[in-house]
């Protein structure tokens, strides 16, 4: 094959999945999932088709972590692939990471095989519930809110511009059995001249914590990960059904480019950044102090299973001053993420008010 920009060559020749590229019985045009009536719907003539529910024995399961065979990451962007349409037989370049899309040529749903030789099958999907309109309204009040943020940013800021995703997460369960040792705090109030202040007695303490862990996440998309999807978590992830590509037509979907092994890695650092925190809650309560530090611990990580999930995000970004901002909206639920430009103008007369305000309120006092 010829190589394409960058120097990156086209590694595969791919068909897209025969229950997808569905038409509407009516006017032939291609039906898509619909988040508002978590249904087919074709955006021509209205016409509506109900999903099958699934079937109850199509439960989702968490995988035993060492039983796992692939577990290595993916670059982005490092291959493509040519993706045939089965509607028109359009020939689509794409990353080759990406299991979803839509023709540019007929607007047909492009929905690839879920799975490779060398990747895991997601085991199941969190769909969409937020339409793209809801999506647009919940982040301009949002953008609202910011107070330090430019007018002339927010004007930029197109609702509009959103786009669904399906992103890669890997969640984690876990028992943890962490040996500690550390300082509890206990304050007491000495008079000191014609003040009295808190000293804190510190004791040493030392002893074994466990906490059960279920569902850690971990975005498993390299493309994502300051994306803004963190802040707009969590998920629901009670409502997560088995994979279907139905679920994903219309939409674009990415297969994970971050491994197992690594996604498990990185969410070892995030469950003892947790445990950490919850160990010094422990040496509060157990000791009845005031104060606590964790010094050091050490954790054995027991029975890790984990699931490779599809999360449903309505994505955006805009360029101000020449620096791009991207925003989430939570498919599920909502909750919108990102960051906003901040004035350093809006946050200089902010401070002046507020020592203004203060000096006032001395004066009266």
């Amino acid at each position: 094959m010829d190589t394409q920009s960058d120097e990156t060559m086209i590694s595969t020749i791919e068909t897209t999945e025969d229950v997808t590229d569905k038409k509407c019985p009516n006017c032939a045009a291609t039906i898509i999932y619909d988040p508002e009536t978590r249904g087919m719907l074709c955006e021509y003539c209205g016409y509506r088709k109900e999903l099958p529910a699934p079937d109850s024995g199509d439960a989702i399961v968490e995988i035993d972590f060492d039983s796992a065979e692939h577990l290595e990451s993916f670059d982005w962007g490092a291959e493509k692939k040519v993706v045939i349409c089965s509607n028109c037989a359009g020939e689509s370049v794409y990353d080759a990471l990406e299991t979803a899309a839509v023709c540019p040529f007929c607007g047909s749903t492009n929905v690839m095989p879920s799975a490779s030789e060398k990747s895991i099958a997601p085991g199941g999907v969190c769909p969409f519930e937020i339409p793209i309109n809801n999506a647009g309204e919940l982040f301009t009040k949002w953008l609202r809110r910011k107070i330090f943020t430019p007018s002339a940013a927010k004007r930029q800021a197109k609702p509009e511009s959103f786009v669904g995703v399906y992103l890669p997460y890997w969640t984690f369960d876990t028992s943890t059995t962490s040996t500690f040792s550390g300082q509890a705090g206990f304050d007491r109030r000495v008079k000191r001249g014609d003040r009295m202040e808190t000293v804190t007695d510190w004791r040493s303490v030392r002893g074994v914590y466990q906490e059960l862990i279920d569902d850690f996440t971990v975005v498993a998309s390299k493309k994502n990960q300051d994306s803004g999807v963190k802040r707009a978590e969590p998920f629901i992830f009670s409502k997560l059904v088995p994979y279907r590509p139905e679920l994903v037509a219309g939409f674009v979907a990415e297969r994970y480019s971050v491994g197992l092994k690594d996604g498990w890695a990185n969410a070892q650092v995030g469950i003892k950044q947790r445990l950490r925190r919850n160990i010094e809650g422990y040496i509060k309560k157990k000791w009845r102090a005031d104060r606590a530090r964790c010094q050091s611990f050490s954790t054995v990580f027991d029975n890790v299973t984990y699931k490779y999930i599809l999360v449903p995000v309505w994505l955006s970004s805009f360029t101000y001053k020449e620096k791009v901002y991207q925003f989430v909206v939570n498919g599920q639920t909502g909750k919108v993420g990102g960051k906003a430009p901040i004035s350093p103008l809006r946050v200089a007369i902010a401070i002046l008010l507020g020592i203004i305000l203060i000096a006032l309120i001395a004066n009266y006092a």
